[in-house]
């Protein structure tokens, strides 16, 4: 299937925005095509660093505000406008897709998702249904109108990946150590697989909602992937991932796939099904290439606590990302993880700034 056409059944929505996003710095680096810049945008850039979005979000809460399509337009334009990114995400949590199933769950400040009844037994994988697009219709109004907002700044969806949602829904929360989710895994590897699958489809939907509303990229997190050994991940983890990134490959869009604490794994992200491999900041850019290996383009990393530092020191150490990223096949400044909330936001405006300054062609 070409990358202008689209898999049956599914409609051709959005797509007039395509033309205009194609030549974009970020479009380019994701194909691993010449650019004029290298293309900067910043994981969890809308949000709390920001004191417009803390104004919108007051009294409402954060499940809430992802359902308003008004609310997720705004917040999501919000650093385009005040830093001069690249590209826009979508603002959302990866939580939605459950919630918007029915599940029982809630987003509590300080704590993050919160599922009141665990996903841990064969009978309770029938409350994991499949995603219809009349479940999340607040999605496909959001992107259409951030797709027209944006012009020719590409807009990237994004959904939790199978492992990273699995962990939350068998744990009930989050986890440090994740071992209900890793005893499940090893002690009941088929039921394990039954729920990652479930899981893929769900986010696959999600995504495909997303694309088919304008979204020009995609990003798949496993936020907490890096806590499996290589073996475990190839055997019980990719094929879901590999799932969700063949589901939408007849869309043509580029793919990107990240996880914290992935050093040990990012061959096998890109494995999975990536263009675009995210790198933490623990690994260099140079030998994460070495060890994803040609054909991918990638993305990162600067520590998000450099910020903190003076602008001198921030700068140093981005010209350290952009030395390590040179002789790139593609690649997408961005930092190593999300943009930490207590982040001053000038300190990412000047930081974009040097990026484009320092790399202009």
């Amino acid at each position: 299937m070409s990358a202008n056409e689209r898999p049956s059944g599914q409609q051709q929505t959005g797509r007039p925005a395509a033309s205009a996003t194609a030549d974009s710095a970020f479009l380019r680096a994701c194909r691993r095509e010449p650019v004029s810049h290298t293309p900067v945008w910043f994981m969890r850039q809308a949000g709390r660093s920001l004191p417009e979005y803390l104004k919108v979000r007051e009294g409402i809460a954060m499940l809430d505000s992802c359902m308003r399509p008004d609310l997720v337009t705004e917040i999501t334009l919000q650093p385009v406008r005040r830093h001069h990114v690249d590209a826009a995400i979508y603002f959302s949590d990866i939580v939605v897709p459950l919630k918007a199933i029915g599940l029982d769950l809630d987003i509590k400040p300080g704590v993050g998702p919160v599922i009141g009844q665990p996903i841990r037994t064969r009978a309770d994988l029938e409350r994991l249904r499949p995603l219809d697009p009349d479940d999340v219709k607040y999605v496909t109004e959001a992107v259409g109108t951030l797709v027209g907002e944006l012009g020719a700044t590409p807009l990237i969806g994004f959904a939790g990946a199978p492992f990273t949602l699995a962990s939350y829904l068998v744990e009930g929360g989050p986890s440090r150590n994740h071992e209900r989710t890793k005893a499940l895994m090893y002690g009941d590897p088929e039921l394990w697989a039954d729920l990652l699958d479930r899981l893929a489809d769900i986010t696959a939907a999600f995504l495909k909602v997303q694309i088919e509303a304008g979204a020009s990229a995609v990003q798949l997190f496993d936020s907490w992937v890096g806590a499996l050994a290589p073996a475990d991940y190839r055997a019980h983890v990719m094929p879901a991932s590999t799932k969700v990134f063949d589901a939408v490959a007849g869309y043509g869009v580029p793919r990107i796939h990240f996880g914290v604490g992935t050093g040990e794994l990012l061959g096998l992200l890109g494995e999975a099904g990536a263009d675009v491999v995210g790198v933490d900041w623990r690994v260099p850019l140079d030998e994460a290439a070495r060890r994803v290996g040609p054909g991918k383009a990638l993305q990162g990393n600067l520590d998000p606590a450099v910020l903190f530092a003076p602008r001198q020191a921030v700068e140093a150490k981005a010209r350290e990302v952009l030395d390590a990223a040179r002789g790139l096949e593609g690649h997408i400044f961005n930092l190593g993880h999300g943009v930490l909330p207590s982040t001053d936001p000038e300190a990412l405006t000047r930081l974009v700034e040097y990026v484009h300054t320092q790399t202009a062609r």
